[in-house]
C-alpha cells in the first residue's frame, strides 16, 4: 500500500431532502427550484448530515482501499470541524495536519436535494477552507508521501507550486484536479501542468486549458503537458491516456442516481487508490468509474467510496 497525502477543502454538508418542493421550474436554457417562495416557511421530508470537501472525498476513497493517507485541510473549532474530524478519525485518515483557523467558521453546504430526480442545488460557505496560505510544503519532507493528491486551493497557485515543486524534489509524484479558480489562471496553471503527473479534468474544464472540440484534440494537446491525462464527459464516459496506452470508456453501469455530490471526486481518487495499489492503467479506469458510480447511488459525497475488494464486472472500454 501506499502513502498518500490528500489536499483541499473540508466542509460539512448539510443535505435538506424533500420530494416536491425542489421540483424544478424551465426558464429558458436554466431549470431552478421552482416551488419556493419568498417569504414562505417550507416543511421538508428530511435532512442528513454529512461531510466533503474535495480534500476530505478523496482521502476516504484512499482509505478505505488500505493506503496510508493524511489530509491538509483548514477548519474551525467548532460542532462542524467536531463532526470532519470524528469521521476522519473512523476511516482511519490522519488529521494531524489539519489547521484550525480562528475566527472562522468550519465550511458548510446547504445541499437542496429532490428526492424523486436527484437533482441537487448547492449553497457553500467556504468559511475556514477558504484560507490556503497557511498549508507549508515543507510539512511533504516530514511525511515523505508516495502521492499527493491535490484539489482545488480557491485559486492559490502559488501555494499549489510550493508544494508540486516539494513533491517531485523529494520523488512524491502529483495528481491534481483543479477547480474553477485554478482554470482562470490559464498561465500559472501551465506551470503547474509541468510538476503534474497526473492530470484529471471534464471535458469542459480541458477545453479551458488547450483549444479543441473533441475528446481525442484535447487529450493529445493535454498530453504535451502531462504524460498521463483524463477527461471524462458527463454520463458517456470519457478519455484517459498515459503516454503508451490511450482508452475511450463509457460508463461503469446505468444506475439510479441519488446523489452527485462528490463524484468527481470519487473518479479521480478511484483511479489514484487502484493505481497505487499496483493495479493496471486499464484496471484504474475501471475502478474509477465504479467508484464514482457507487458514490452517486447513496447520499453524501463519500459514503458509497469502495474498498478496492469489490468484485467489479466489465464495462465499455477500448484502447484506441
Amino acid at each position: 500500500m501506499a502513502r498518500i497525502v490528500t489536499i483541499g477543502g473540508a466542509l460539512q454538508d448539510i443535505y435538506f431532502i424533500d420530494r416536491d418542493d425542489f421540483v424544478s421550474t424551465e426558464i429558458g436554457n436554466q431549470s431552478i427550484f421552482g416551488q419556493l417562495i419568498i417569504g414562505s416557511k417550507v416543511d421538508i421530508d428530511n435532512i442528513s448530515y454529512e461531510i466533503g470537501g474535495g480534500g476530505v472525498n478523496s482521502a476516504v476513497t484512499f482509505a478505505r482501499h488500505g493506503h496510508e493517507t493524511i489530509t491538509f485541510s483548514n477548519i474551525a473549532h467548532d460542532s462542524a470541524g467536531e463532526a470532519i474530524v470524528s469521521r476522519l478519525d473512523e476511516e482511519g485518515i490522519d488529521t494531524s495536519f489539519i489547521n484550525f483557523v480562528p475566527r472562522k467558521n468550519t465550511g458548510c453546504s446547504a445541499i437542496l436535494l429532490d428526492v424523486k430526480s436527484g437533482e441537487r442545488t448547492i449553497l457553500t460557505h467556504r468559511g475556514a477552507s477558504s484560507k490556503t496560505d497557511n498549508f507549508k510544503a515543507d510539512d511533504l519532507s516530514l511525511i515523505n508521501p508516495d502521492w499527493l493528491y491535490a484539489t482545488t486551493l480557491g485559486g492559490n497557485m502559488n501555494t499549489l507550486m510550493d508544494f508540486f515543486e516539494k513533491a517531485h524534489s523529494i520523488g512524491t509524484k502529483v495528481m491534481f484536479n483543479p477547480g474553477v479558480l485554478e482554470l482562470q489562471n490559464s498561465k500559472q496553471l501551465i506551470g503547474l501542468l509541468s510538476e503534474t503527473d497526473v492530470l484529471l479534468v471534464n471535458k469542459s474544464e480541458a477545453s479551458k486549458i488547450v483549444t479543441g472540440e473533441t475528446l481525442s484534440e484535447l487529450i493529445y494537446r493535454l498530453s504535451n503537458y502531462v504524460k498521463t491525462v483524463i477527461i471524462t464527459d458527463s454520463s458517456t464516459g470519457g478519455i484517459a491516456t498515459n503516454g503508451s496506452e490511450t482508452y475511450r470508456f463509457g460508463i461503469y453501469e446505468d444506475t439510479k442516481v441519488k446523489d452527485t455530490t462528490g463524484a468527481g471526486d470519487a473518479f479521480g481518487s478511484g483511479f489514484l487508490a487502484s493505481l497505487a495499489s499496483g493495479k493496471s492503467f486499464k484496471d484504474s479506469l475501471i475502478f474509477a468509474s465504479a467508484n464514482s458510480t457507487s458514490v452517486v447511488t447513496k447520499l453524501g459525497a463519500n459514503r458509497g467510496a469502495l474498498t478496492g475488494k469489490e468484485k467489479l464486472h466489465q464495462m465499455p472500454i477500448q484502447l484506441l
